[in-house]
């Protein structure tokens, strides 16, 4: 039976996690954890919840012990917009969390799976059907410290023998929890003010093409790869995964298809606009495919009418 920990529960992947895994193992096999409780959070009347620093390693081998723990989904992170606005603190969470947790899990024969982003790209990797091995100099601290953190977990794995394994997570749209920070927000965030005010000021520019997955996909494919036959995994850290890549105009038409008077505007944010740049136009995910059979369900228009549905019941709208 597994014990799974999940560490920064309360962020954008966290909240939906949480609940995906407890209808799949049980509420009492799955273990949401975050630096500090938030009392208005609906996480804390949902079953067992800890107080959990990846920083302070003798808090994480406590927990760990105390639960049996057997598999940590480890999400803590600081995302890419956030992180240049404190690039010390994005390090020190990222990198030396994420070195905790590996620690605990090499001493207690514990199975990791960190999620990575396409903010480990750069300027000089291949922007279209960007391949799973290419060059990656990324731009940012969050990037940089996915890159180091992918390299770390592969270290572990191959000195160590410590099951460690991922993803690389494109911009995630969720119905349920609010984004974190990241460079992809303004994909959610159009939702939202297309249902409230039907218009929306995109911070990212038009025809900035970037990967994108609708959140039921993303917890599939953690639970997925967690579940994959490890013998057929000749990568580790971390796979490409893709469902769909458009620009803020693309989007805005799919939206004009259920609400015909939503209005799209730009308010450029230069220094996420930056980061976009760099970052891929579209995945080549063929090797997970091939590995361990990922498949999404959602593409651009069967997400917004679904992201839309939702958020209208949500909003009281």
């Amino acid at each position: 039976m597994k014990k799974i920990l999940i560490t920064g529960a309360l962020g954008q992947i966290g909240t939906d996690l949480t609940r995906y895994m407890r209808n799949i193992y049980g509420e009492e096999n799955v273990l949401p954890s975050s630096r500090k409780r938030k009392e208005d959070h609906p996480l804390m009347n949902e079953g067992d919840f800890v107080t959990l620093d990846v920083l302070n390693y003798e808090v994480i081998e406590e927990v760990v012990k105390k639960h049996q723990i057997t598999h940590i989904v480890h999400l803590a992170a600081i995302l890419s917009g956030t992180g240049e606005k404190n690039p010390q603190v994005a390090w020190d969470i990222n990198m030396n969390g994420l070195y905790n947790v590996l620690e605990v899990a090499r001493i207690y024969d514990i199975s990791v799976l960190i999620p990575s982003s396409i903010a480990v790209f750069g300027e000089s990797t291949p922007k279209d059907q960007t391949p799973q091995d290419t060059i990656m100099r990324p731009s940012t601290i969050y990037g940089v410290s996915k890159v180091s953190g992918e390299l770390l977990a592969d270290y572990y794995h191959s000195k160590f023998g410590v099951d460690t394994r991922g993803v690389r997570f494109p911009g995630l749209i969720s119905s349920d929890a609010l984004p974190g920070g990241g460079t992809t927000d303004y994909a959610v965030h159009i939702f939202y003010e297309a249902i409230k005010n039907k218009k929306y000021a995109s911070f990212i520019d038009k025809g900035t093409f970037m990967d994108m997955m609708y959140m039921p996909d993303a917890l599939k494919a953690i639970v997925e790869l967690m579940e994959a036959d490890e013998s057929k995994l000749k990568h580790r850290n971390a796979f490409n995964i893709s469902a769909m890549s458009f620009d803020p105009e693309m989007l805005a038409e799919e939206i004009k298809k259920h609400i015909p008077d939503f209005e799209l505007s730009y308010d450029v944010d230069e220094d996420l606009q930056k980061i976009a740049n760099s970052w891929p136009n579209s995945l080549d995910d063929s090797e997970a495919r091939s590995q361990w059979g990922w498949e999404p369900e959602f593409d651009i228009a069967s997400m917004t009418k679904d992201m839309l549905e939702k958020l209208k019941k949500k909003l009281n709208k």
